[in-house]
C-alpha cells in the first residue's frame, strides 16, 4: 500500500538524507507500513531549507550521495544545493517513498504507552499516530542558532538568517551585515559582495580554510560514468579514501593535524597580501578543533574595496545599524545572520517520554549520549538517526546515515526473527560505548586543539562527533550485538 493510516508499524521523523534513507531500506526488505512525517511542505530537509547564495556540498558530490543510488551527472565536484535537493526528491520518487510523506506535520509529542507497547505520537497539526517503532530522521541543522545581540529587534531592515534567506530582499547597491564566518557565510559572503554596495562582515573566531577543489565534471566523464557505472563506483571508492586519510589526525593523535594546517597557513598567503588582513583571518587554535572549512573564494571577496572585515565585538543593533565594543557605528540597510545551528538542542527538545513516562530530557541532564548514536535505554523501539557522537569531520556524513540506517533494520531483523514486541538497549551497554569514546575525544584534537564550537555542549563534552574512522563505525553498527539489548 502506498500509505499507512494512523496506525503504522514504523513512524519516521522528518525527509532529508535520513528520512527518505530509512524509508528506502524499508522498503527494500519489504516493509510497507510506514508514514514519513514532516513538518515542512517539501521533502529534502538542510537542502531545501538552505537556499543562500553561494550554497553547495563541501564534500566531494559523488561521495555525498547514497551508496546504493550513485548519481552520474553531478554537474560539479562539490554539487550546489538545487542539484542535491533534486537528487533527493529523485530518489524518493523512483524508490516509491514520496507516497509515504505526509507533509505539514510537525511532530508535537511522542509517547511511549506501556499497556499496549505502542508509542503515541502527536502532531501540532492534531493528528495522531499509533505505531510500534519510531526514527527519529530530523538531524541537527534545522533550527537556525540567531545570536542574543542587545536592541536586534529594533532594527529597522530586513534582517534573516541564512537558512531562512529572504530573496524578496534585493541586495544590490546596498550595504548588508553579516554576522558570523561559519560555513555558510563563507559561501554565501563572495556573492552577495558582487552586488551589494558595502558588506560588513562580522567575526567572533575566524575559521581555519582549505582550498575547494571545485571544478565542472567534463560531460564526457559524466557519459562514461552513465555507460559503466563501476567507473563511477571506482571514483567513489577512491574519494572516501581520500577523505578518510585525513582521519589521521582527528583519529589517531592531533599531532598529525600539521599538513592541513600548513595547507591553510599557505593558503591565506597565496590569496591575502594585506598583513593586517592576513593576522585578522588567522586562528589562534589548532587546525580541526573547529570545522575545517573549504573556499577558494572567501579569501578574495574579503580583499574587495567594498568588504570590511570587523573583529570587533558587538555591542548592540540599533535602529539604523550595528554598534561595535570599540564604540564604531555601521549604519546598514540589511543585516543576515550566518551564525549556524542549534545541534544539540535540535536533539534535546525532541519531546519525548520512554517507559514509566521517562522523559528523555530528563535521561539526558547529565549530557546527551546514545549507543551507537542510535539508541537509548528506557526507550523501545526508538531510533535516532544523525544522534549525539555520530557526526565527522573529515568524511561525508552520508555514509554515517546509511551505517546507522543499516543498525536499525538490523535491530528490526532481530524484532520479527525472535517474533517480539520490543528492542532497548541495555544500560550497561550504553555506559560502556559512551565512556569508551569520551575518552578518545579526551585525547582528540577537538578538546586539544584550544577553541570552543558547537562539537561541544555548555560542560566542554563533545557530543556531536566520532572520535575514529568512519569505517571504523560503519565495522561496529554493522549488526545489532543481540548481548547488548532487551528484546521482549
Amino acid at each position: 500500500m502506498s500509505r499507512a493510516g494512523n496506525n503504522p508499524a514504523i513512524v519516521i521523523i522528518g525527509s532529508g538524507f535520513s528520512g527518505l534513507c530509512m524509508a528506502i531500506r524499508l522498503k527494500q526488505a519489504g516493509h510497507h507500513n510506514f508514514v514519513i512525517l514532516e513538518k515542512n511542505h517539501d521533502l529534502g530537509g538542510t537542502w531545501r531549507d538552505n537556499q543562500y547564495p553561494g550554497c553547495a556540498c563541501d564534500v566531494p558530490s559523488h561521495m555525498y550521495s547514497f551508496s546504493f543510488e550513485l548519481n552520474p551527472d553531478w554537474s560539479r565536484m562539490f554539487a550546489p544545493q538545487e542539484e542535491i535537493w533534486a537528487y533527493l526528491r529523485r530518489c524518493a520518487d523512483k524508490y516509491s517513498v514520496a507516497a509515504h510523506i505526509r507533509y505539514g506535520r510537525e511532530v508535537e509529542r511522542i509517547e511511549w504507552v506501556d499497556d499496549v507497547r505502542r508509542w503515541h505520537v502527536a502532531t501540532t497539526s492534531g493528528e495522531e499516530y499509533t505505531t510500534r517503532a519510531v526514527v527519529s530522521g530530523s538531524g541537527g541543522l534545522h533550527v537556525p542558532s540567531i545570536a542574543e545581540i542587545p536592541g536586534a529587534d529594533r532594527f529597522a531592515g530586513p534582517a534573516f538568517h541564512s537558512a531562512q534567506w529572504d530573496h524578496s530582499c534585493d541586495l544590490s547597491g546596498k550595504r548588508v551585515a553579516v554576522i558570523g564566518t561559519g560555513a555558510s557565510a563563507i559561501q554565501f559572503v563572495p556573492q552577495i559582495a558582487k552586488q551589494a554596495g558595502q558588506v560588513y562582515v562580522f567575526q567572533r573566531t575566524p575559521p581555519w580554510l582549505n582550498p575547494r577543489p571545485d571544478f565542472e565534471i567534463p560531460p564526457a566523464v559524466r557519459a562514461m560514468f552513465r555507460a559503466a557505472p563501476p567507473t563511477m563506483r571506482a571514483f567513489r571508492d577512491g574519494i572516501y579514501w581520500m577523505l578518510e586519510s585525513r582521519g589521521v589526525g582527528f583519529a589517531v593523535h592531533p599531532r598529525l593535524m600539521a599538513p592541513l594546517q600548513r595547507m591553510a597557513e599557505r593558503h591565506i598567503e597565496r590569496q591575502i597580501d594585506d598583513p593586517g588582513l592576513r593576522a585578522k583571518v588567522t586562528p589562534d587554535y589548532m587546525v580541526g578543533c573547529k570545522r575545517l572549512l573549504l573556499s577558494s573564494d572567501y579569501y578574495p571577496a574579503l580583499t574587495r574595496p567594498n568588504v570590511d572585515l570587523v573583529t570587533d565585538p558587538i555591542a548592540e543593533i540599533t535602529e539604523t545599524g550595528l554598534v561595535s565594543a570599540d564604540g564604531s557605528a555601521y549604519d546598514v540597510d540589511v543585516i543576515i545572520y550566518g551564525t549556524g545551528f542549534k545541534t544539540v538542542e535540535a536533539i534535546t527538545e525532541l519531546n519525548v517520554s520512554g517507559r514509566d513516562g521517562v522523559k528523555l530530557q530528563d535521561v539526558w541532564r547529565g549530557g546527551v549520549e546514545a549507543y551507537h548514536g542510535i539508541t537509548v535505554p528506557r526507550f523501545p523501539n526508538f531510533f535516532l538517526l544523525l544522534g549525539p557522537n555520530t557526526a565527522v569531520g573529515h568524511n561525508s556524513v552520508v555514509f554515517m546515515i546509511e551505517s546507522q540506517v543499516q543498525h536499525v533494520m538490523s535491530c528490526l531483523r532481530l524484532l520479527a526473527k525472535d517474533k517480539a514486541e520490543t528492542i532497548e538497549v541495555r544500560a550497561p551497554a550504553l555506559r560502556r560505548f559512551n565512556d569508551g569514546i569520551q575518552r578518545r575525544l579526551r585525547h582528540a584534537v577537538w578538546s586539544q586543539g584550544g577553541c570552543k564550537s558547537w562539537y561541544l555542549d555548555d560542560k566542554g563534552v563533545n557530543r556531536a562527533l566520532w572520535p575514529g574512522f568512519s569505517f571504523e563505525y560503519w565495522a561496529r553498527t554493522r549488526r545489532a550485538r543481540r548481548a547488548d539489548y532487551v528484546i521482549r
